[in-house]
């Protein structure tokens, strides 16, 4: 994640909106926010921080965010600008705002918390978070990017289970822990073995002697299914012939019953086969002249009661054609006097059109009157801004221009030789503390050799002496513990009895005496030379301590002295330099510096006023172009208003009628007008109603007249047609002989169907004639008469049991032959099924083994350990340059901090021993190890690192240590921000923005560039 520009409003002390462009200061590599203690430089950070995760280090987004808000400000707005993801290619907006209740003071709505992505330079948003954007949460972004004031040391702090946490979430190690994946495996395998232990549990009662039993049963069972079939398929012949015989018996006795029946149906068919022969003769012959006459006579009253009404109507509508042919002459009249009226109205017309003129001439005239003396007053101050414009630019033309690279050359020189100088003082005094500690030192190990015996050469010698002088002592007291052992024994000792020790008979020499004293003696010098031997450790330890600080501080003087020359040589280049340009010491070159921006801050202050004052003549130039165009636009305008005078009075024709309406209101002409102008609209619309109403009554009178003439003749037609029908009816009844029309009558109103009835007849005629066929042909035929009833029961009964004796060996034949493909299925997959549990069984012991190794996340601490160790490794090779090669920092097993002392022959100490500036050396090494594994997990080409104070802690020595490691650090493609109000850093970081607290505005930003 790199910075490019943060947007800060209304947080803590930033009442005013302040942007930082990080991407200036990231661009020098290092860089510094500085400002005294309370300015608001803590606060970036936290603007960061709340804009990416929505919390600040301080307070949280929930229930203090009211304290966040400047209690001067009514919203607070962050926007922060930062590329992200691989080689940081992605460019993002973390945008956060809130605002207050303007009801209640102390309540702040909920903030919106939103972030954008651009593309093709737009702002899109995105709905992922700060965690999936910059790739790690918020504990770890303090602690390897971003480190909040006072949680400097926090990752050494931690407890060694956090540290590997972290480690997990940072490098994504959660894809070692096997555990839980294993588990999983191992229940699929128990879950797979419990159910093939289920399934061979079913199968237990399946085997090759049963298969082989069910095998011999089914042979045996065919043999009797044979016979069974054979004796069934006899039977099944003789109870065939007989179900016929007896079936033709059965359809006898039918046909013979519905015979019976239907010669009892006969006479009343025989009437319907008459009454159908009757109406289809009177259908066919007689109803369709009957239906004409009916159809002609309807028609014949119809064009009579048409022919009364025609005459009726022919009457009625000449009345009222007389009456609208009145009525169109009169308004025909009154419009007659249309052009005259209109001709008057449009002259009237005329005379508001030049009554509206005048009044725009009126306009016109006040504004030529009102235009002309503000355009001479305005040129003339025209001519008096001219002519001081150029005394102006005389005066600027006599200060000759400064050279910008001139002076930027001379301030940059300034600027070196006062750091030249302040440097180089500050190193000779640094040189001149080292070689006073030197000599110091120096005194120190004179005074620990005077303790070197004249004997010894040196603390080695004297040690090995010493040592010497242990043993020897320690020799002799075990050979006085040995022979008091013996003599407290020597009681025991009688001659001509064995020696218990060598076996002797004989003792002449026993040991005499109590060696209790000398012991004691003894056992006090060793003590005596022990105490002596730790002494002299101790001084030989504390020489080489001393010896080994000389090294370093001659070393030092070496280095301090290298400086020096070097510092003086830039510090006479610069001298040279200045001197060819006539600067001879450090005040003449400020006041070169002051007297050429004073000259050009004369001259830009007079080129700027000219600037001003064109600006102005600019600005006026333009009113009065503008004032002379609506000049001429109301000339124009006046001349044009007057010409269409003339013109609209030379169009009035009736000027003599016009004249009394000149005097009077526009209103009251316009009133006239619309009076008469509707009067003459309704007598045009009554004459074209009129008129359009008369053309609709004549077409409606000549149409009556056409249909009184159709009506007449149509009726005369259906008359003679009438009696023509009549006439032809009653020759057709004579003919067919339907002498009686009341019975011809009754059977045209006859309800009967007769194609029903006919297909009735037509079907009784058939099955009476099949029934007596059907009956000749069944008693012609052998046994259909001499069919028994009880002799055919019998024959089924039989039959019923020997099909039922054969379903019976067929069914069993069928189960033996299922249950032996049932029981060979069953054995194959019984052996699949063995094999299969043997293979689970194998695999279940092996991850049985794998859940044992991956148990309580095993795999991923140890690999959490590796990676902290490496990390300690990284780490140390700034630490041990930063401590001069007299720590490292180590970790042991249980992911604990440890420091090796090389001071105290290697021994390790706990981290926490370590004094307060060592510690923020090692958190420093640590944090910038952790940035960088970060950098190369992110595959970034750079990286940023920002920190707030901890620099407090060290001493002048240890912070030129810590800035030149942090300097190094732009070789490596690193970018790293400082916050801290510690002067020395503000004098030797060269690109900076500043943060001051304004009591007015709040905290203001200002840069060194």
């Amino acid at each position: 994640m790199i910075p490019i520009k943060l947007d800060i409003q209304g947080l803590y002390s930033y009442k005013e909106k302040q942007t930082i462009e990080f991407d200036k200061l990231t661009a020098a590599g290092l860089f510094g926010i500085f400002g005294a203690v309370g300015s608001g430089k803590s606060s970036i950070l936290e603007a960061i921080l709340l804009a990416l995760y929505g919390s600040t280090e301080r307070l949280s987004d929930r229930g203090e965010k009211n304290s966040m808000v400047n209690l001067q400000s009514d919203q607070l707005l962050l926007n922060f600008e930062f590329s992200s993801g691989r080689n940081n290619a992605k460019t993002c907006l973390a945008r956060y705002s809130a605002r207050r209740n303007p009801k209640n003071f102390d309540d702040v709505k909920p903030a919106e918390h939103t972030f954008y992505e651009k593309v093709d330079g737009n702002w899109e948003p995105i709905t992922a978070r700060a965690e999936e954007i910059v790739g790690m949460k918020k504990e770890h972004f303090k602690q390897t990017v971003i480190i909040p004031q006072g949680k400097f040391r926090e990752f050494i702090d931690q407890k060694p289970i956090d540290q590997a946490k972290m480690m997990k979430e940072l490098f994504g190690l959660e894809r070692f822990d096997l555990s839980f994946k294993t588990g999983i495996l191992l229940k699929a395998v128990k879950e797979q073995k419990i159910r093939l232990e289920t399934q061979l549990q079913g199968l237990e009662d399946y085997s090759e002697e049963i298969l082989t039993e069910k095998q011999s049963q089914i042979a045996e069972t065919l043999t009797q299914a044979a016979d069974a079939t054979q004796k069934l398929n006899s039977a099944e012949t003789e109870i065939r012939l007989q179900e016929n015989l007896r079936a033709k018996n059965q359809q006898l006795l039918k046909f013979r019953s519905e015979q019976e029946t239907l010669v009892l149906l006969r006479p009343g068919i025989e009437k319907q086969r008459q009454l159908h022969s009757e109406f289809i003769t009177a259908k066919t012959y007689l109803r369709p002249i009957w239906d004409q006459i009916r159809d002609t006579k309807a028609d014949l009253e119809k064009y009579k009661v048409s022919v009364i009404d025609c005459e009726r109507f022919k009457i009625e509508f000449a009345k009222e054609v007389a009456e609208l042919e009145e009525q169109e002459a009169d308004l025909k009249a009154k419009n007659k006097e249309r052009p005259q009226r209109e001709s008057k109205i449009r002259d009237l017309k005329k005379v508001i059109e030049i009554q509206t003129l005048e009044t725009q001439r009126e306009q016109a005239s006040a504004t030529l009157h009102n235009l002309q003396p503000t355009i001479e007053i305005k040129k003339q101050a025209q001519k008096a801004l001219e002519t001081k414009i150029a005394a102006l630019e005389s005066e600027a033309e006599k200060i000759s221009a400064t050279d910008s690279s001139v002076l930027a050359h001379l301030i940059s020189s300034a600027k070196d030789w006062n750091q030249l100088e302040n440097q180089l003082s500050k190193i000779q005094l640094e040189s001149n503390e080292i070689t006073n500690e030197i000599e110091t030192i120096k005194g120190k190990t004179e005074v620990l050799k005077v303790s070197i015996p004249a004997t010894e050469s040196s603390f080695e010698t004297w040690l090995i002496s010493q040592k010497t002088t242990i043993q020897d002592l320690e020799k002799q007291r075990d050979l006085l513990m040995q022979k008091q052992g013996l003599a407290a024994h020597v009681h025991l000792l009688h001659n001509g009895e064995a020696c218990p020790l060598c076996g002797a008979l004989e003792h002449p020499n026993p040991l005499e005496g109590d060696g209790a004293s000398d012991l004691e003696q003894k056992t006090n010098q060793i003590r005596e030379a022990k105490l002596l031997l730790e002494q002299i450790q101790t001084s030989k330890s504390s020489h080489n301590e001393l010896v080994f600080h000389i090294e370093n501080y001659q070393k030092n003087v070496a280095t301090k002295a290298s400086e020096i020359q070097e510092t003086k040589q830039n510090l006479s280049s610069i001298k040279a330099t200045l001197a060819n340009e006539g600067v001879e010491s450090h005040a003449e070159l400020i006041a070169k510096i002051q007297a050429i921006e004073t000259s050009a801050q004369s001259r830009e202050k007079l080129i700027q006023e000219v600037k001003t004052l064109r600006k102005k003549w600019d600005s006026e130039r333009i009113i009065i172009d503008q004032s002379e165009k609506e000049l001429q636009q109301a000339q124009l305008k006046l001349q044009s208003v007057q010409s269409n005078i003339s013109s609209k009075k030379e169009e009035i024709r009736d000027m003599a009628f016009c004249k009394q309406f000149f005097a009077r209101e526009t209103t009251q002409i316009q009133s006239a007008i619309d009076k008469v102008e509707k009067d003459i609209e309704e007598a045009l619309q009554l004459l074209e109603g009129k008129q359009k109403h008369l053309r609709e009554k004549r077409s409606v009178t000549d149409k009556n007249l056409a249909d009184l003439i159709n009506f007449t003749q149509l009726r005369d037609q259906s008359s003679t047609k009438l009696e023509k029908l009549n006439s032809d009816f009653e020759a057709v009844k004579i003919k067919y002989g339907f002498l009686e029309e009341q019975r011809l009558i009754h059977l045209f109103q006859h309800s009967i169907d007769a194609e029903k009835v006919a297909r009735e007849i037509a079907q009784f005629d058939q099955k009476l004639a099949i029934a007596e066929n059907r009956i000749q042909e069944l008693e012609t035929e052998e046994g259909v008469i001499s069919f028994q009833e009880e002799s055919f029961q019998e024959l089924s009964f039989s039959f019923e049991n020997l099909k039922i004796n054969t379903e019976s060996f067929q069914k069993q034949v069928l189960l033996l032959d299922r249950e032996i493909q049932e029981t060979t299925s069953k054995l194959a997959e019984k052996k699949i099924l063995q094999a299969d549990f043997s293979k689970l069984e194998i695999r279940e012991s092996y991850l049985k083994e794998l859940d044992n190794m991956f148990r309580g996340s095993g795999f991923v601490k140890f690999v959490s350990s590796i990676y902290l160790k490496e990390l300690c490794n990284t780490a140390n090779v700034r630490f041990m340059k930063l401590c001069k090669n007299q720590l490292s920092l180590d970790i042991d097993d249980n992911n604990t901090f440890w420091v090796i002392d090389y001071l105290n022959g290697g021994k390790k100490r706990l981290l926490k021993t370590l004094s307060g500036g060592q510690t923020f050396q090692a958190s420093l090494c640590l944090a910038l190890a952790l940035a960088e594994k970060v950098k190369a997990l992110n595959q970034a080409d750079q990286s940023f690192f920002f920190m707030d104070e901890g620099f407090g802690a060290l001493d002048k020595n240890a912070l030129r240590v810590v800035f030149e490691t942090l300097k190094s650090l732009r070789h490596e493609n690193r970018i790293v921000g400082i916050i801290s109000h510690v002067e020395d850093l503000q004098q030797e970081i060269g690109v900076f923005a500043n943060i001051e607290l304004d009591p007015e505005r709040g905290s203001q930003v200002s840069y060194s560039y």
